[in-house]
């Protein structure tokens, strides 16, 4: 066998795609290129950059326990590659553009973070390796 697969697509589930496929169209400048009806649940999905599909799903039973926390066992958050820092400050000026509160860029010794949440309050972050 080979290396060790990269990943193809991450989906998360929401609570209202109404709300959160204009959230997302805006974040990532384009729009899904699937919205599908599968029978249990309703699939919106985009093309991101490198091949990669991000996709947002919601069950039409509407069950919803309780606010997202990365504190739950499964998903902690999603980060999204920057090639360096400059193009991490490029994130955050559009992310105040399009009026989405983050965290500002933290660095630590393995890189540096911009985390932000969607609208269901799923973590979401871009992310920059370390100067080289």
């Amino acid at each position: 066998m080979k290396a060790f697969p990269g990943i193809t697509h991450v989906a998360v589930t929401v609570a209202d795609l109404e709300l959160s496929v204009p959230w997302y169209s805006h974040l990532f400048a384009s729009e899904p290129v699937l919205d599908e009806d599968t029978g249990p649940f309703r699939h919106v999905v985009y093309a991101i950059e490198g091949g990669q599909l991000f996709g947002l799903h919601a069950f039409p039973d509407g069950e919803w326990a309780s606010e997202f926390s990365p504190r739950r066992p499964g998903l902690d958050h999603v980060a999204f590659t920057c090639a360096d820092r400059a193009e991490l400050t490029r994130w955050q000026d559009r992310l105040d553009e399009l009026g989405v509160k983050h965290g500002g860029i933290v660095d630590a010794h393995y890189g540096s973070g911009l985390s932000f949440k969607d609208p269901d309050g799923i973590a979401l972050e871009f992310f920059a390796p370390p100067a080289a």
